[in-house]
């Protein structure tokens, strides 16, 4: 590449092997699927993926097979009283329960489980089945530090990372509690090797939490070095289980995004 050259992000990332880095987000799984469809339009395949909360969502049921399109499909048909189960509607735990989540936050996690079961019914059950490698971020309670979870049950380990405090309860994983992977690494970036190549989708922090690292830290998640490229869409409607009809406007901006955002000089 001579000085007169530019090459483009879609150059940089069809160059050589990458791993595709979805970050947490309140209901950004939405924009990542976004993400993704572009991409598969542009013949661009991640080697890895790493999800943390939403970004673990629609990467894993992505790397664990589920197509694109199937992925469209069921999230643009997703209604509140498909995963609205508050836990003063349910019965005390029992003592046989399988159930992992557990009833300390709003919602009790079963009827979002069961979506998970159904979208991934004949997929891998585990992590380190998937076709495409995956890892995923949780936050272990007992420990308070982040965990990166690349064997062991695929949808527990989503539900476990996707688990917003206040939102969702904890979910037990080999008898510890894990909680939302973005407490403390909403980018995801723990589950990396150093040097290792990636796209990494930014989503705009939205939630009334305070950031672990403040707003320095997430302008440094945002710039791009030798070996990532940044995705950030500014622009995307706030959705949520009040503004799920915004879901869809979300999935496709970020799917034009990304189109225009690959023929951009790097």
């Amino acid at each position: 590449m001579t000085q007169t050259q530019t090459q483009t992000r879609r150059e940089w990332l069809a160059a050589e092997p990458f791993t595709l880095v979805l970050s947490a987000g309140f209901f950004g799984f939405f924009a990542h699927t976004g993400v993704l469809a572009a991409l598969e339009e542009a013949g661009l395949a991640p080697r890895r993926v790493v999800g943390t909360s939403a970004g673990a969502i629609a990467g894993g049921m992505w790397a664990s097979g589920v197509p694109t399109r199937e992925l469209i499909e069921r999230l643009v048909a997703l209604r509140l009283p498909d995963f609205w189960d508050p836990v003063w509607r349910w019965p005390a735990r029992r003592a046989a329960d399988p159930d992992p989540g557990t009833p300390l936050g709003l919602l009790r996690g079963r009827k979002f489980d069961a979506i998970l079961g159904e979208i991934l019914d004949g997929r891998p059950d585990t992590i380190e089945a998937c076709p495409t490698p995956f890892a995923a971020v949780t936050h272990d309670l007992g420990r308070n530090a982040t965990t990166v979870h690349e064997r062991g049950p695929l949808r527990p380990v989503i539900r476990a990372s996707a688990a917003l405090p206040v939102m969702f309860g904890p979910v037990r994983i080999d008898g510890r509690l894990h909680a939302d992977g973005g407490i403390r690494d909403r980018p995801g970036f723990r589950a990396l090797a150093p040097g290792e190549r990636c796209l990494y989708h930014h989503l705009p922090h939205s939630t009334p939490w305070p950031r672990a690292h403040g707003q320095a830290g997430e302008e440094l998640e945002r710039m791009d070095t030798p070996t990532r490229t940044v995705l950030a869409i500014d622009t995307l409607p706030r959705v949520g289980p009040m503004a799920l009809d915004q879901g869809r406007r979300a999935l496709e901006l970020a799917r034009r995004e990304c189109r225009a955002w690959l023929e951009q000089p790097r």
